[in-house]
């Protein structure tokens, strides 16, 4: 499954770029998800780790002793003004560095990378309505420092690069995208080009979001008033609103009607491969390329159904190096909302044609809808199954939408399947559509 189609230019020109490191901190059954074991043990199996409080959600339960235990040097002075976003972005940072064999500690990471994805604020706003609260009048000295640092590393997108840049003491690039669910793709792809053109030898990319589970209730109080107003002014050209979130997602399945969130983080490290040989590193598989397109609509909050800048957005990613064929397994970025299903099949049908048999499987029924770390997520999960030979189920697919033209993989258990190249794609509200293809160790 190597073959080459198309000229022999390609993207890839430039040293080639490998991933040596995964980590996460994401919800779990029992304790949160840390290693690619417990990853794996999730994903592989179909399991889900949302739990149901009014509306289903996915959430970490990291404790201080989780914490600790990962990050014992962390100055309190500054980490007791930690969000739950500096947090979990932390310790998937921790976690995917201890798995590439390299340390914050030390100088290992000083000339590194350090790219962050944020996607949403909920985790910023109690930091800057402190503030804006705040009587100056009544503010003792001490009480104004506390909020003095807690406003710093808080409020903006930008803080959970802020502490983890100050961790590594990196005096390398480091900088928050703020993109929607596909911030952490885009910036893999950041990455992916500073390794090939010589600027950094290694990128720690992590991507982190938080959702206040409360504003997601009051949502879905406020939407259900707002449905019955709707459905009495609605005509048959206008679109549905936004499904419940009071039901279990369930990607490409033909019952999706809902979109469930989750928190969390994930962090990928990506080296040369150069780099990655001579300190004898292990390699789960290569960023071979990756792409971006937007649908170019006016409506802010809309995405296009015919999956044409999807296509465009793919074969752009290919390049003339490699040719759809060679690609039989497509991680999809559907959440349960049928218009992504719909984008996502028009797709596949124009990429790989009406009788394909690709699969495309969606894991976010594990976690929830988590926003920036998606594209992480995406790019450990297919390259945990690229390694494994093993294509893991949609979870809570059970019965699958008819006429689909891929296969979802329903059920519980994984597909085998012998492959050397993937794609990953993750979106934007706003017609983002991004893709990376992944490759094994060996692929070219």
């Amino acid at each position: 499954m190597t073959r080459v189609s198309g000229n022999s230019e390609s993207r890839n020109d430039g040293r080639n770029v490998v991933v040596t490191g995964v980590g996460f901190c994401l919800p779990g059954r029992t304790e949160p998800v840390f290693t690619a074991d417990d990853m794996w043990a999730v994903v592989s199996n179909g399991q889900t780790c949302l739990k149901r409080d009014e509306v289903y959600y996915g959430s970490v339960d990291l404790t201080q002793e989780m914490f600790d235990e990962r990050l014992p040097d962390v100055p309190p002075f500054f980490s007791r003004h930690y969000t739950a976003a500096h947090r979990y972005g932390l310790v998937s940072m921790a976690e995917a560095t201890a798995d590439a064999g390299l340390t914050f500690h030390g100088g290992a990471l000083s000339e590194a990378a350090i790219l962050v994805g944020r996607g949403g604020v909920d985790a910023n706003i109690e930091s800057y309505l402190s503030v804006l609260r705040a009587d100056p009048g009544k503010t003792t000295a001490p009480e104004a420092m506390e909020l003095f640092v807690a406003a710093q590393q808080a409020i903006t997108p930008s803080d959970v690069a802020l502490v983890q840049g100050a961790l590594t003491r990196t005096n390398g690039p480091c900088y928050t995208v703020s993109c929607g669910c596909a911030s952490s793709a885009v910036q893999i792809g950041n990455a992916r080009r500073m390794i090939a053109e010589g600027e950094v030898e290694v990128a720690v990319v992590t991507g982190v979001d938080v959702f206040n589970v409360h504003l997601i209730q009051n949502i879905q109080r406020l939407l259900g008033g707002a449905q019955q107003t709707y459905d009495a002014l609605r005509t048959t050209d206008m679109p549905e609103l936004l499904p419940s979130f009071t039901s279990l997602m369930r990607p490409y399945d033909r019952r999706a009607d809902c979109i469930n969130h989750g928190e969390g983080s994930a962090t990928v490290i990506l080296e040369s491969r150069e780099h990655a040989a001579r300190r004898g590193a292990h390699v789960y598989g290569q960023v071979l390329s990756t792409a971006l397109t937007r649908d170019g609509l006016a409506n802010p909050l809309a995405c296009e159904e015919t999956g044409a800048e999807l296509v465009t957005a793919v074969r752009r990613c290919l390049g003339d190096r490699w040719h759809i064929d060679d690609v039989p397994y497509v991680h999809g970025g559907s959440d349960g909302n049928v218009v992504v299903t719909t984008f996502e099949a028009n797709a596949v049908k124009e990429l790989y044609g009406p009788d394909s048999t690709v699969l495309m499987t969606s894991q976010e029924g594990c976690f929830g809808h988590n926003g920036a770390p998606a594209g992480c997520l995406g790019v450990a999960m297919t390259l945990m199954m690229l390694e494994r030979g093993q294509v893991c189920p949609t979870a809570n697919c059970e019965q699958p939408v008819e006429g689909l033209p891929f296969d979802p993989v329903p059920g519980i258990r994984p597909r085998a399947l012998d492959f050397d190249y993937a794609l990953s794609l993750n979106y934007q509200v706003g017609g983002v559509k991004n893709a990376i293809l992944l490759g094994s160790p060996e692929a070219v």
